[in-house]
């Protein structure tokens, strides 16, 4: 008998049902091994997370009759200023910031696909061709030995993991939550954004309001010193006095070059946000008077968390650390899976797909994680810390978030109460500029009083300047701190 020859004994014959047998049985031994080393497994009691998410109450959140009303998305449009609108649009639209963010939730976006991936069926095609000497003296026999021969294969592979204990299933969430978490982010990063432009915009206002009262104080110095010079060519004044009101303009054209420097820089920085190039806002000047006021809600709102994005992003996260660790903790567990591969394999690649090349199989593995204790339990107190940080981090979000809104609404009341004391502040104090003039102009009151009386009408009128500027900036901040318009999902 030839050696390579097949036994033709009818004895000997395998039935065409025995390879299934066979894999039945396997896999029932893998089963009843499976459940009788599950308590021989490594064990993760004792590591469990320690941090505990902060009750609402606790943060200052109480319950209420009623829910105070949302702030819309697009909450800078309520200032009715049609430039702001559109340099807001422009930064949405052009931001490396909100790119870079969108690349992160591209990247989140893959790897739940890749998880989700990992959770079927993995298969591959091979195909593989070799010219190969075989050697004399090894274990081939007669008439491959010393032969030099083409062999090839054409082949499926195939396996499938048996997701018992939840470890795909909680990759794919710890996945889930990250993405989501991203998705946040961008959310709030245009929430930001939105804010930073309105309060750079707003700033810039502010500044040319604060030049709109240089150089009216400019202007009227220059007519107080006109007629300080008629009162000394009359004899009624002295040098003193003409060098007090020559004296006085160099100053206030050093505050008109102080101011449009900064102008300069506020328009160079809302460019930069908006994506232009620094002289793209040269002419913008934009005027307090244009803006109106936000309706804003004028109490803390309980659902404040599902408002903000920032702590939507931490929440989220908890959520990924938590789902990481579920699947740290199935690492202790058996790991069961079906592999199998069907193809073709001849020595002579004419005879690679002829049905005698043919070659097939299929079998069950278990891996038991019995020496892995140290490493697994590494692993797992490294996944619970992520969890206790990402608690923690959510907690401090929360605590923000409610300081940050009480802050703007106690600021909103102050600047209220500030603004109705400095309308009579400034009232009283032109009154006074005008009655010292009138005085000086008779004859009857000293150019000393008209300068203490001007200096107050300027300081009056740049805290009304700073005030307005103060409460539009800090109802910017109030819609920030609200959530800008974000609905968590």
């Amino acid at each position: 008998m030839n050696a390579l020859s097949t036994p033709q004994d009818p004895s000997l014959a395998v039935p065409r049902h025995a390879g299934w047998l066979v894999v039945s049985a396997l896999v029932a031994a893998l089963a009843s091994t499976l459940v009788l080393t599950l308590t021989g497994c490594a064990s993760y009691a004792g590591i469990e997370p320690r941090a505990r998410t902060i009750e609402p109450a606790r943060a200052g959140l109480v319950p209420a009759d009623t829910a105070a009303p949302a702030v819309p998305e697009a909450w800078w449009s309520g200032f009715g200023d049609s430039t702001l609108d559109g340099l807001v649009q422009q930064a949405l639209a052009g931001s490396p910031t909100l790119k870079v963010a969108q690349a992160r939730l591209d990247r989140a976006a893959a790897s739940v696909d890749g998880s989700r991936a990992n959770d079927g069926i993995q298969g591959d095609l091979s195909l593989e061709a070799s010219r190969q000497r075989y050697t004399e003296n090894g274990m081939i026999p007669k008439p491959l030995a010393g032969s030099t021969e083409d062999s090839g294969t054409l082949q499926v592979n195939a396996s499938y993991e048996f997701d018992f204990f939840g470890r795909n299933r909680a990759a794919i969430e710890a996945a889930v939550g990250a993405q989501r978490a991203s998705e946040a982010d961008i959310a709030a990063a245009r929430v930001l954004l939105a804010s930073q432009v309105s309060r750079t915009y707003l700033q810039l206002a502010r500044l040319a309001e604060q030049r709109d009262v240089a150089a009216r104080a400019l202007a009227q110095r220059d007519e107080v010193l006109s007629l300080i010079r008629q009162r000394v060519a009359a004899g009624l004044d002295t040098q003193v006095e003409l060098r007090q009101g020559e004296g006085a303009l160099p100053e206030t054209r050093q505050q008109l070059e102080a101011l449009d420097e900064q102008m300069a820089i506020t328009r160079h920085a809302l460019a930069a946000l908006t994506a232009q190039a620094p002289s793209a806002l040269d002419g913008l000047t934009p005027r307090l008077q244009q803006v109106h006021a936000l309706a804003l809600p004028d109490t803390l709102p309980v659902d404040l968390l599902a408002r903000r994005a920032d702590v939507s992003a931490a929440r989220w996260r908890v959520e990924a650390a938590s789902q990481d660790t579920q699947s740290a903790k199935a690492q202790f567990y058996p790991n069961v899976s079906l592999t199998g591969f069907a193809g073709f394999s001849s020595i002579g690649l004419d005879r690679l797909l002829k049905s005698g090349s043919q070659q097939y199989g299929i079998g069950p593995a278990i891996h038991l994680p019995i020496f892995d204790t140290a490493r697994l339990r590494a692993n797992l107190r490294g996944k619970t810390a992520d969890v206790d940080a990402a608690v923690e981090t959510y907690n401090a979000a929360v605590i923000d978030a409610v300081r940050d809104v009480a802050d703007q609404l106690t600021s909103i009341q102050s600047i209220e109460r500030q603004q109705r004391e400095q309308r009579q502040a400034g009232t009283a104090a032109e009154s006074a500029y005008d009655l010292a003039t009138q005085r000086y102009k008779a004859g009857l009151g000293t150019y000393i009083t008209v300068l203490t009386a001007e200096s107050n009408v300027l300081t009056q009128r740049r805290l009304a300047a700073d005030l307005q500027a103060r409460a539009l900036d800090t109802q910017v901040s109030l819609a920030r701190a609200l959530g800008g318009g974000y609905a968590a999902r």
